[in-house]
């Protein structure tokens, strides 16, 4: 797939988990909710700290450091302290294989 890098497998993942994987030697968070898989950079846009152990809920993820929060599906800021948006990944699935690409 043009541009697209295997990440994990559906199997790995129950309901509502998440794993960090690397795309492109950037880290990345791989996100289930529900049916849907989305994927996130790894880092606020605060202050460069990890959101890997941020809550989730409402498709928003919050950074655990400061309470900044970010939507999945677009990585834009949703309140302060973040006021820019972090990068998202295209998630496709095929085979049973999870795929990324940055948007």
């Amino acid at each position: 797939m043009d541009g697209y890098e295997r990440v994990a497998t559906v199997s790995e993942f129950d309901q509502n988990e998440r794993k960090e994987v690397i795309v492109d030697d950037v880290p990345v968070l791989l996100i289930k909710q529900g049916d849907q898989f989305f994927a996130i950079e790894d880092v606020c846009s605060h202050d460069g700290q990890p959101l890997t152990d941020g809550s989730i809920e409402n498709c928003q993820i919050t950074c655990p450091r400061h309470g900044a929060r970010f939507d999945l599906a677009t990585g834009d800021a949703l309140c302060m302290p973040a006021t820019e948006a972090i990068p998202t990944y295209d998630v496709k699935i095929e085979d049973g294989q999870i795929w990324l690409r940055e948007n």
